[in-house]
């Protein structure tokens, strides 16, 4: 982890603002409008609040997009952080274990932030598949294969763990439900994770960041490492590389809802479909950010985004450590104790998301920049 003291003004903004957005809604911020389910009336924000849940096992909501998202676009990053280790002479060799280091500190981080207390005497008692040790091993790997690989062999890795996760899933026996099992119970993730897999798992009997969805997970920073290459190329102009992010998204979209007939979409195994989809989405995304904000030049409506994204670590250990909620209530109460009960976790869950942006906006006023 290391502190920038001056931001990089050369940096795609859109790409930061994708993060940011992003990173708000997986660290929590979209609670005050999950907690609006039901109150306003409006069938429009009661659609909107069933979007930020997940769905029981098979199916897909838009929050389901959002840890896939996040993926994506660390592999965006990677394109660009290679590349200009590359330039500056850096060796494979020093890129693998500033890639490698970063994986360590990610999965640190991650125990810290599943675990707490964490019970370092007993490790039987710690969940050890977490967000931000997915986020790590997925991007460390993307690295390798990175400065191995062009992008058409990238794209025959993604074609390949695709098809071998799918091949695995439907061929391989589980114990007392055979082959082919999609259910909770019997498929050969949670089989895996349960006989392989060591200390507490989320679904106590399955964990969705455990062993076996990790490689289709790698996929995810895989396309965005084209995604970033198609960004990075100085000789393609700007409306060009929209459609070419536009065009895999086109492609990758059906294809993964085509798959879904067979091996249905579900966040909980990272589906071969499910990647896909979210995939093309995520380039799709990313066009629509960078058009957006990079192309046209509209800036300022993201700023917001862009002050998260600049301390996306920040943004999500924060949630986790310090009890936002306690001290919106302490400061806000006052404020909104007049209106019916049922609206004072909305407006408490608005008065945290203030709270954690004013802090991580006098970050990026010192020009402090913790990166991983």
């Amino acid at each position: 982890m290391n502190e920038n003291a001056t931001f990089r003004s050369r940096r795609l903004l859109s790409i930061d603002a994708l993060r940011g957005f992003d990173m708000l809604l997986i660290a929590g911020g979209g609670a005050f409008i999950e907690r609006s389910h039901g109150l306003t009336g409006m069938r429009w924000i009661d659609w909107l609040a069933t979007q930020l849940t997940h769905p029981a096992w098979n199916g897909f909501t838009f929050y389901d997009f959002i840890f896939p998202l996040f993926l994506f676009i660390a592999g965006v990053s990677l394109s660009f952080s290679l590349q200009s280790g590359l330039e500056r002479g850096m060796s494979k060799a020093a890129l693998y274990k500033k890639a490698f280091n970063r994986f360590l500190i990610l999965f640190i981080l991650g125990l810290i932030d599943k675990n707490t207390p964490l019970d370092l005497f007993h490790p039987a008692n710690i969940r050890y598949g977490t967000v931000l040790g997915r986020i790590g091993i997925t991007t460390l790997v993307a690295a390798i294969l990175y400065l191995n690989f062009g992008g058409r062999a990238r794209l025959a890795w993604v074609s390949g763990i695709l098809l071998a996760y799918y091949a695995a899933v439907f061929l391989i026996p589980v114990p007392g439900y055979g082959a082919g099992d999609l259910s909770f119970e019997g498929n050969l993730v949670g089989w895996i994770d349960r006989t392989f897999m060591p200390g507490i798992l989320k679904q106590e009997t399955y964990d969705e960041n455990a062993l076996l969805t990790t490689f289709p997970a790698i996929c995810l920073p895989l396309l965005g490492t084209l995604a970033g290459d198609i960004l990075r190329n100085t000789e393609r102009p700007e409306k060009t590389k929209i459609g070419y992010l536009c065009a895999l998204g086109a492609i990758l979209v059906p294809l993964g809802l085509i798959w879904g007939l067979s091996f249905p979409i579900n966040k909980h195994m990272w589906s071969s479909s499910f990647i896909l989809l979210t995939g093309g989405m995520a380039f799709f995304m990313l066009a629509l950010f960078y058009g957006i904000i990079d192309v046209l030049g509209y800036r300022r409506w993201c700023f917001f985004f862009e002050v998260i994204g600049a301390n996306s670590i920040v943004v999500y250990m924060a949630y986790r450590l310090i009890d936002f909620n306690y001290t919106s209530k302490l400061l806000f109460e006052g404020l909104y104790m007049n209106f019916h009960e049922k609206w004072h976790p909305v407006f408490n869950a608005l008065g945290a998301l203030a709270l954690v942006w004013l802090l991580l906006y006098f970050l990026y006023r010192k020009r402090i920049f913790i990166k991983v």
